[in-house]
C-alpha cells in the first residue's frame, strides 16, 4: 500500500494525486468497490456520524459503511483543501476529476494499472494482474482467515461480512472465498484434525 500510495505522485496534477491518493485510502480502509466509491455524493459523507451512505448498488442496496476516524479526517481535509478543481454544473460528487466531473470507472482502471506498474506490484500470471478489486477480496479472506486462527467457528462470521460488503448473501461471499489457497490449506488441516479425531 505504502509502494501504491507513493506512486501516485506520477500523475501530472497535483489535485488528481490527492484525488487517487484518498481514494485509494478510502477503499483500503472500507473495502467498497470502486464503483460504489466513485458514485458517491459530498451528501453520502456523515460526518457526524463517521458514515459512507452507499446507494443503489450491484444489488440495489443501500448501506451505511462505517468510518475509522482517521478516514473522517482524511476525507474532510480532502473536501476542504485550497485549488481543488471548479464543481461542474450539477456535479456532487465527492471525488473529482481535473475538470470537475464525476471519476470515470475506465479511467479509474487505467489509472490503476499505471499505479501498479509504477509500484512495480508484479502480475502473478498474464491473466492475473493487480486489481483495485483486490483489496475487496483480501480483506474478505483475511476476515475468515483470522476466525480459523482464532480457533473461532468462521462461518459465524460469513452473515456479517456478507453485509459489510453488501452482498445480497452469503453465497457472494462464499465464492470470495473459494479460490483463496490459504483459506483451502487451512479448512484441510481443520478437517484432517477432524478425521483424526473421529478415528
Amino acid at each position: 500500500m505504502t509502494a501504491l500510495l507513493d506512486a501516485t505522485n506520477v500523475f501530472r496534477s497535483e489535485d488528481y494525486s490527492v484525488t487517487i491518493r484518498t481514494l485509494i485510502m478510502l477503499l483500503y480502509s472500507t473495502r467498497m468497490r470502486i464503483g460504489e466509491a466513485i458514485m458517491l455524493d459530498v451528501e453520502d459523507f456523515d460526518i457526524a456520524n463517521g458514515v459512507l451512505i452507499v446507494r443503489n448498488t450491484k444489488f440495489d442496496k443501500t448501506r451505511e459503511v462505517p468510518l475509522h476516524r482517521s478516514s473522517v479526517v482524511a476525507l474532510s481535509a480532502y473536501l476542504g483543501r485550497d485549488g481543488q478543481p471548479k464543481r461542474h454544473r450539477g456535479t456532487r460528487a465527492l471525488f473529482l476529476s481535473t475538470v470537475g466531473t464525476r471519476l470515470d470507472y475506465n479511467c479509474m482502471q487505467k489509472a490503476f494499472r499505471r499505479l501498479a506498474e509504477t509500484a512495480r506490484l508484479m502480475p502473478r500470471s498474464s491473466s492475473c494482474r493487480p486489481r483495485l478489486h483486490d483489496l475487496r477480496h483480501t480483506f474478505a479472506v483475511e476476515t475468515i482467515l483470522d476466525g480459523y486462527r482464532d480457533g473461532n467457528e468462521p462461518g459465524n462470521r460469513i452473515a456479517l461480512l456478507s453485509t459489510y460488503l453488501g452482498h445480497v448473501d452469503p453465497a457472494s461471499t462464499y465464492w470470495y472465498l473459494s479460490a483463496a489457497p490459504e483459506l483451502m490449506a487451512l479448512v484441510g488441516r481443520r478437517l484432517e484434525q477432524s478425521l483424526g479425531e473421529a478415528s
